[in-house]
């Protein structure tokens, strides 16, 4: 393939194809071993860097692989050979507008970042993956993220009010705006949001925010049962929507205590992370109904605190339970959701599921949600434990849709969930997908391979 006219093209350092280089582009998070090797990877400047990109490529037919910061957990940005790899990490722009409560945000940017940025003007941008510090905001837009505090305040397409988007040809598409309320034409900016790079490119987005959050009050609850657990779950969302409603059991307790001392029962079936931020006393009448109802359902021990140290810490062993678990070996991760009545039936079934096949499983959960992430543990050395480990994965997913869920609550679907996804949507759906895929991109040149 002749790269020099897009090299031409394109401002100077903008194309690599240093094959040191290009190695580091090959997988996201998901460290798929399918991978591919690509040819070039353009580390986009602009708007116009994309367009210039796709529209070459389209004209050639060569497959383009979308790419924020490579944090995906699905295989969304893997390479194929051959391809090129469309990085948007140089495009960090942003601009908040204190008055209309929006912020205008290039791709490239941390999700952290952006609620550094609008913090400084007293506003909070809420979606808020455990990932926040290293996942890129392109990157949340085009899987749909979702987070901590989804069970309260919604997932990103919840704040996403506007986009620019290019399309596999080239052409650039402004889609919504900063307005809260717009009704004109189809929902096309809602269109993009999941789509995993599959029908554009985002270089732009426009975002929704709220005035900052007010101070939080925490519990923190332990359970000698999955089933006390899954009790207290359903008793709080029963009752009040929790600002932060999330699960750990045993093997990412253990996991996070190994590596961050904080005194965590390693006794425990499960512990329970809750928070409020209700205003004023309301905060504190809430977390006492949420101990109540741990306290209820057989707790073993309850801690409530006031204290916003203490609480971000708890929040801190959360978010760092997926790469406690990968300490303990070679991951397949899942984000499989149920309804939450249902949610009961998921845990005791993924716990069967583990035992049968032999291998580890770590489960955590945005419970307030019924988002799971089953972590399965294994050694990519032992081939009939990496087989288990692979059977056990599809089991989780055909359990998940049993129970009238879903393959993917916030990573997407990538390479790694595609096989599942009709047994999801049916076939029906997935034609007419299809033909929304083939309108706006007829050689199917944008992320070939994931998710259609």
């Amino acid at each position: 393939m002749d790269l020099h006219e897009l090299i031409d093209l394109l401002p100077d350092g903008t194309v690599i194809t240093d094959a040191d280089l290009l190695a580091s582009y090959r997988q996201d998070h998901a460290n798929d071993p399918d991978a591919g090797t690509p040819v070039a990877v353009v580390r986009a400047n602009s708007t116009d860097d994309v367009a210039t990109t796709l529209r070459w490529a389209h004209e050639r037919h060569i497959g383009v692989i979308p790419r924020g910061a490579g944090s995906g957990l699905s295989g969304g940005a893997t390479a194929v050979d051959g391809c090129l790899m469309l990085s948007t990490e140089r495009m960090r722009a942003i601009t908040v507008d204190p008055v209309t409560r929006t912020a205008i945000v290039q791709p490239g940017l941390m999700n952290a970042e952006v609620k550094r940025a609008v913090a400084e003007h007293g506003l909070w941008y809420p979606p808020d993956p455990s990932s926040f510090e290293i996942c890129s905001i392109g990157g949340n837009a085009a899987t749909n993220a979702g987070g901590l505090c989804c069970v309260k305040y919604g997932v990103t397409t919840d704040y996403i009010l506007g986009a620019e988007v290019v399309l596999a040809d080239g052409t650039v598409l402004r889609l919504g705006g900063p307005r809260l309320k717009d009704s004109a034409g189809l929902s096309l900016t809602k269109l993009f949001i999941g789509s995993e790079g599959t029908l554009g490119v985002f270089t732009e987005l426009t975002l929704r925010l709220l005035p900052a959050q007010p101070p939080q009050s925490t519990v923190v609850a332990g359970f000698a049962t999955l089933a006390g657990a899954v009790e207290a779950i359903l008793a709080i969302t029963g009752e009040l929507r929790p600002s932060m409603l999330e699960f750990m059991d045993s093997v990412t307790i253990n996991a996070v205590e190994d590596e961050m001392r904080m005194g965590l029962d390693r006794n425990a079936a499960a512990l329970l992370i809750a928070r409020s931020d209700a205003p004023g006393q309301f905060a504190l009448r809430e977390a006492e109904l949420m101990v109540e109802a741990c306290e209820k359902a057989g707790a073993t021990e309850v801690f409530h605190t006031e204290d916003l140290e203490e609480g971000e810490a708890f929040t801190a062993a959360r978010r760092f339970a997926i790469p406690a678990v990968e300490r303990l070996g070679a991951l397949l991760l899942e984000d499989v959701g149920v309804p939450l009545p249902r949610l009961g039936d998921l845990v005791t079934g993924i716990e069967a599921i583990a035992q049968r096949h032999e291998v580890t499983v770590s489960l955590i959960a945005h419970a307030g949600d019924g988002n799971t992430h089953p972590l399965i543990v294994h050694d990519p050395t032992d081939p009939a434990q990496t087989a288990r480990a692979h059977e056990a994965f599809g089991e989780i997913m055909h359990l998940a849709i049993e129970l009238g869920g879903t393959i993917t609550g916030e990573h997407g679907v990538g390479r790694l969930k595609k096989p599942w996804l009709v047994d999801q949507l049916g076939p029906e759906v997935l034609a007419v997908s299809q033909r929304i895929k083939d309108a706006l991109d007829p050689h199917g040149i944008l992320n070939p391979g994931a998710v259609l």
